[in-house]
């Protein structure tokens, strides 16, 4: 029986369960998807696809969890708000992570209404690296089949929504990252966008590599402010399991 939860599919989520193997402290990982599952290091027990609020309650029902440790991406509210209410239904002990934040560089939004209301304000050519969450709220960008690029994960699911949606699918960039600032370098050249829109992903999510691409080819850089939130570090979380579940 697994003492620990982690809801992961991060950086920050691989790093502590890593931690957790090296110390012995018996861990279950929560992923959404393969990919995310392939990076766990061995000795965690993965827990692969997505789970709704109902889903996850039962799952902490069934399962009599020490902590639960919320290391899910900083702009996934809806599954922060999902965890969180299981946890508080079930009585199980919630531990939110926070990602480290990076100084932001260019404009910053605060939603995604305030950023097709930017991108409104001129036609300049857009790549976006929001990822797949953001593609229908994009599609309120003016001539965003003409001036929207977007940089998603491989997938055919997402290729078919993008599809759907009405984007070109000449200008669906699909790789994973993390890239370097090279990689994207090479993207902003692709796609000839003067303008890169991003999310405030701090250091593990490459923020500063597409800050420096940006500035190297000359163009605007956008930021999607990350939503304000409350919880632990990552040095305090270690402190907390190591302290109360490590052997």
């Amino acid at each position: 029986m697994s003492e620990l939860l982690i809801f992961g599919g991060t950086t920050e989520g691989r790093e502590l369960a890593e931690y957790c193997v090296g110390s012995g402290i018996g861990t279950d990982v929560s992923v959404a998807t393969e990919y995310g599952a392939s990076l766990l290091p061995r000795g965690v027990n993965v827990l692969c696809g997505r789970l709704d609020a109902e889903q996850m309650t039962t799952l902490l029902s069934e399962n009599r969890y020490g902590i639960v440790i919320d290391a899910t991406h900083p702009y996934a509210v809806e599954a922060t708000a999902n965890i969180r209410f299981s946890c508080e239904k079930v009585g199980v002990r919630y531990l939110r992570l926070i990602r480290k934040s990076s100084a932001s560089c260019g404009q910053t939004v605060r939603d995604l209404a305030e950023l097709v209301k930017l991108l409104n304000s001129s036609e300049s050519t857009v790549l976006s690296t929001l990822g797949s969450k953001a593609l229908r709220e994009l599609t309120g960008v003016n001539g965003y089949r003409r001036r929207l690029w977007v940089r998603v994960l491989p997938s055919e699911e997402i290729f078919e929504q993008c599809r759907k949606l009405g984007y070109d699918e000449a200008k669906v960039i699909m790789e994973k990252g993390p890239f370097t600032t090279e990689q994207n370098v090479a993207h902003l050249r692709k796609s000839g966008a003067a303008v890169l829109v991003t999310k405030e992903s701090g250091e593990t999510g490459g923020y500063s590599e597409k800050a420096e691409a940006a500035r190297s080819c000359g163009a605007e850089l956008i930021t999607l402010a990350r939503p304000e939130e409350q919880g632990h570090s990552f040095e305090e979380i270690v402190e907390i399991i190591g302290r109360e579940l490590k052997k």
